[in-house]
C-alpha cells in the first residue's frame, strides 16, 4: 500500500517535472518576436551591412548637399536630396542587405535549420521585415538629424510620410527575398550591389528624373525606388498631399515581391 502511494506520488512528481514547460512550438506571435529580435542583433553587429545601410547614405547626403555636382533645381540641394536619401537607406537595408544576409543564411544551412523548426516559412519574412524596420528607424533618425544640421527645411503630413516608408519596406523586403531565396548567396551577393548601384543613379536618389530622356522617365517611373523618393519628396519638400500614385505603384511592387516570395523561397 505504501510502496504503491509512493509509485503514485513519484510518478506523479516525474511527470509534472518533465513535462514542464508543456511541450510543443511556442505561440506564433512569441515566435516571431524572438525571430525579428535575433535578426535585428545579427544586422546591427555587421559591420558590412552597416557601411551599406549607414555610412554610405550619411556620406551621399552630406557630400552631394555640400557640394554642388549635381544640379537639384532651384532651392537649397539637401531639400532635394534628404527624401531621396531617405528611399535609398530603406532600399539598402530591405533590399540588398537583407538579400544579401539571407542569401548567405541559406548558403551555410542556417535556414535549413529554420525550416525544420515550427516556424513557418512566412512568419521568418514577417520576422526579417520586422527587423529591418526597426533598423530603418534608426537610419532615418540619424539621416534626419544630419539633413537639419545641414539645414533642412521639410513639409507635409507624416502620414503620408511614414505610409510611404511602411510600403517601400514592404516592396524592397518582398524583392530581397525573393532574390535571396532563389539564386545562389555568390549572385545574390552580385546581383544586390549592382542593382544598389544602378537605381542610386537612375532611380531618382540623386539625380532628378527629368534629366533622363522621356522614354526612360516613363519606365524609371514605374520603379519601387522612384515611386518612394518622388513620393517623399512631393511631401517632404513640395508640401503635397497624400501622393496615391506612388504609394499604388509601392503597394503593386509589395504584393508582387512577398507573394512571390512567399511561393518561390527555397530554405536549401
Amino acid at each position: 500500500m505504501t510502496a504503491t502511494g509512493t509509485t503514485d506520488r513519484d510518478g506523479a512528481a516525474g511527470a509534472a517535472g518533465t513535462f514542464a514547460p508543456r511541450p510543443g512550438a511556442a505561440p506564433l506571435p512569441r515566435m516571431i518576436r524572438a525571430q525579428a529580435l535575433l535578426e535585428t542583433k545579427m544586422l546591427l553587429r555587421n559591420g558590412e551591412q552597416l557601411l551599406l545601410t549607414v555610412v554610405i547614405p550619411t556620406l551621399l547626403l552630406v557630400l552631394f548637399s555640400a557640394v554642388d555636382i549635381v544640379d537639384t533645381g532651384a532651392g537649397k540641394a539637401v531639400d532635394f536630396l534628404t527624401p531621396g536619401i531617405l528611399a535609398l537607406a530603406v532600399m539598402s537595408t530591405a533590399f540588398t542587405g537583407q538579400a544579401i544576409a539571407t542569401g548567405f543564411e541559406r548558403r551555410y544551412g542556417v535556414l535549413k535549420r529554420l525550416a525544420a523548426s515550427p516556424l513557418p516559412r512566412w512568419a521568418l519574412m514577417t520576422a526579417k521585415t520586422c527587423s529591418v524596420l526597426v533598423t530603418e528607424i534608426l537610419q532615418i533618425v540619424l539621416l534626419t538629424v544630419i539633413a537639419f544640421v545641414l539645414g533642412w527645411s521639410p513639409h507635409g503630413n507624416p502620414l503620408a510620410v511614414v505610409l510611404l516608408l511602411v510600403l517601400g519596406t514592404a516592396a524592397f523586403s518582398g524583392l530581397g527575398l525573393l532574390m535571396a531565396g532563389t539564386l545562389k548567396a555568390e549572385a545574390t551577393l552580385a546581383a544586390a550591389n549592382l542593382v544598389f548601384l544602378l537605381l542610386l543613379v537612375g532611380g531618382g536618389v540623386i539625380v532628378p528624373l527629368d534629366k533622363f530622356p522621356d522614354a526612360a522617365q516613363s519606365v524609371l517611373g514605374l520603379l519601387p525606388i522612384s515611386a518612394l523618393s518622388d513620393g517623399l519628396r512631393d511631401v517632404l519638400q513640395h508640401g503635397a498631399g497624400m501622393p496615391w500614385g506612388d504609394l499604388g505603384i509601392l503597394a503593386v511592387w509589395a504584393v508582387l515581391g512577398l507573394g512571390a516570395a512567399a511561393k518561390f523561397f527555397r530554405w536549401e
